[in-house]
């Protein structure tokens, strides 16, 4: 590495991941843009990992490792340690167990120097299984008419308004360059005590101080696993944290009026009713009107009747939000500079 701080910085979160580790740190030295540092952290792993984290230490391009004695039990804590260890302008968290094809950082890199004010910066992505193989089944939101183009840049208040609001649609870091200005200029750090939903309160956050770009392009895989299973929706803890966000936003964006918000949140209701086990429905239903004062039945009763009547023009539904926000407050970026 030369003395000159790198342009980004890619941190490498690992728990027990070894026998993922080589393939991912690979497809990193391979990237077609060089001008970053790679940070290696480990949350106390039990397996492999930190014997195959030590081969790397000697690669230029490695600049830390950093081993926890004791896990945190939040991956969005490694991310925070990450990013106040980065250099760079610009971070890449690499989850550890995920991979990337060599053209990823060279992209992201392109259109970001084409907008000002970028604030996140994110790829389309595939799933893959624990041996590699792809899933047929693509990681993204953009529609046939929005992949025609190269890629869409929004301005990130509105990009939260109108699509982050209604759901994550960044799921998976591996696929996001983010500005670590912007990151460290957070004002709510709740995001980092998050077990399940950290990422999106993060994405919120960043995306909210300046603009976000979508590329149309999938070079990014996101490894789903045989053991993988959704805990947060069984213990009912991710449903309360994502009403945590819905009120974040609303709090921060007070242009989301009142049929907005029952909406959003007779979404959430929608989602709940259908979960199995009695006893943490009622309790998450309980916390539910603890922070929305409003009634669950009502709530959810509405967001029904406005998906009945999605067809009338003047009804609100989630897709049109998307439609306005991309009509309105979004520019489309071409290939060439």
């Amino acid at each position: 590495m030369s003395d000159k701080n790198p342009t980004v910085s890619i941190i490498v979160p690992n728990y027990n991941y070894g026998r993922f580790l080589d393939q991912r740190i690979t497809s990193i030295l391979n990237q077609t843009y060089t001008d970053y540092e790679l940070i290696l952290l480990d949350d106390a792993s039990t397996d492999e990992s930190i014997t195959i984290l030590e081969k790397y230490r000697k690669n230029p391009h490695v600049t830390q490792i950093e081993v926890n004695k004791q896990n945190t039990g939040s991956p969005f804590r490694q991310w925070m340690k990450g990013i106040l260890l980065a250099k760079g302008e610009w971070v890449w968290i690499a989850e550890a167990d995920d991979l990337c094809e060599p053209t990823f950082l060279e992209t992201c890199m392109h259109y970001i120097g084409q907008q000002e004010k970028v604030a996140i910066c994110n790829v389309g992505s595939v799933y893959i299984d624990e041996k590699g193989n792809t899933i047929n089944q693509n990681v993204h939101y953009w529609s046939k008419e929005e992949a025609q183009t190269d890629a869409i840049c929004f301005d990130g208040q509105k990009f939260v308004e109108y699509i982050l609001y209604w759901q994550n649609e960044i799921p998976n870091a591996s696929g996001v360059i983010f500005r670590k200005e912007y990151a460290l200029h957070l004002k709510n750090q709740e995001w980092t005590k998050f077990r399940y939903c950290g990422d999106w309160l993060f994405w919120t956050g960043v995306a909210m101080q300046g603009k976000v770009i979508q590329i149309h392009q999938t070079l990014n895989y996101f490894r789903q696993h045989v053991s993988q299973t959704t805990q947060g929706r069984y213990n009912g803890q991710s449903y309360i944290e994502t009403f945590k966000i819905s009120l974040y936003i609303e709090s921060q964006l007070p242009s989301i009026n009142s049929t907005k918000r029952r909406l959003r949140h007779g979404k959430d209701v929608r989602i709940i009713r259908h979960h199995k086990n009695k006893q943490i429905k009622q309790c998450v239903m309980k916390e539910y009107h603890k922070l929305f004062h409003s009634s669950k039945l009502k709530d959810y009763l509405y967001f029904k009747l406005h998906k009945k009547l999605k067809f009338l023009p003047y009804t609100l539904t989630e897709e049109k939000d998307r439609i306005k926000a991309l009509s309105l407050y979004a520019t489309k970026i071409g290939k060439s500079k």
